[in-house]
C-alpha cells in the first residue's frame, strides 16, 4: 500500500483556482492508478477524477469536466488536482486514492489507500 497526505485546501472566491497536491510515500506508487473524490457535508463521497499509472488516460465527473485536471509526477510521487471557474457547490472535503484496479478507482470501490483529506470552501 501507499500512504497518502493531501495538501492545497482553502478558501477561494468563485470564479478562483486553487491545486490540490497529493505526497505518496512507498516504492510502488507508479503502479497505482489515483484519484480524487470529494465529500460534501451531508453529502455521500464522490468521484471527481482518475488517471492511470502512467498518464495516459484520465476520466472527469460530468461536474468538474472542463474545470478541473488531474496529473501526476510519479519521479516526485505526487498526484495534482487543478481547479479552475470554482463554483460553490465545489465546497466540499477533497480526498486522494490509490488502487491498482482502474475501474475501482473510477467506480469508487474496494479503494486500497485513502488520504485524510483537504477542505475546499469556495464562497459566492
Amino acid at each position: 500500500q501507499v500512504q497518502l497526505v493531501e495538501s492545497g485546501g482553502g478558501l477561494v472566491q468563485a470564479g478562483g483556482s486553487l491545486r490540490l497536491s497529493c505526497a505518496a510515500s512507498g516504492r510502488s506508487f507508479s503502479s497505482y492508478h489515483m484519484g480524487w473524490f470529494r465529500q460534501a457535508p451531508g453529502k455521500e463521497r464522490a468521484f471527481v477524477a482518475v488517471i492511470s499509472w502512467s498518464g495516459s488516460a484520465t476520466d472527469y465527473a460530468d461536474s468538474v469536466k472542463g474545470r478541473f485536471t488531474i496529473s501526476r509526477d510519479n519521479a516526485r510521487n505526487m498526484v495534482y488536482l487543478q481547479m479552475n471557474n470554482l463554483k460553490p457547490e465545489d465546497t466540499a472535503a477533497y480526498y486522494c486514492a490509490a488502487d491498482r484496479t482502474y475501474i475501482d478507482v473510477k467506480n469508487m470501490r474496494a479503494i486500497d489507500s485513502w488520504g485524510q483529506g483537504t477542505q475546499v470552501t469556495v464562497s459566492a
